[in-house]
């Protein structure tokens, strides 16, 4: 037997509906310091050295959030049944 339910509502909803927290101040303070730090990057190395900085975890933390990303996806991709043809 397989179920599926689809739920309409908005991100901020289903934050609230599963209980996760507030995090939008905290973001808009990350995403603000980020930028300001921006500012004073001209090169690459530059860019690659704030960025090691600044992620929680550096390139290793940045890297694992990766692969769960490509593994979601190819779970998914997995599990969803082909299209049918059009000349079926």
């Amino acid at each position: 037997m397989k179920i599926h339910v689809e739920i309409d509502c908005s991100p901020d909803e289903a934050r609230r509906f599963m209980g996760l927290p507030d995090v939008e101040k905290a973001n808009a303070a990350y995403v603000e310091t980020l930028a300001k730090a921006m500012k004073g990057v001209s090169n690459i190395d530059q860019l690659d050295q704030y960025a090691k900085q600044l992620a929680p975890m550096g390139q290793m933390g940045l890297k694992i959030f990766q692969n769960f990303v490509e593994g979601a996806n190819k779970a998914n991709v997995a599990r969803e049944p082909e299209a049918p043809k059009a000349d079926e």
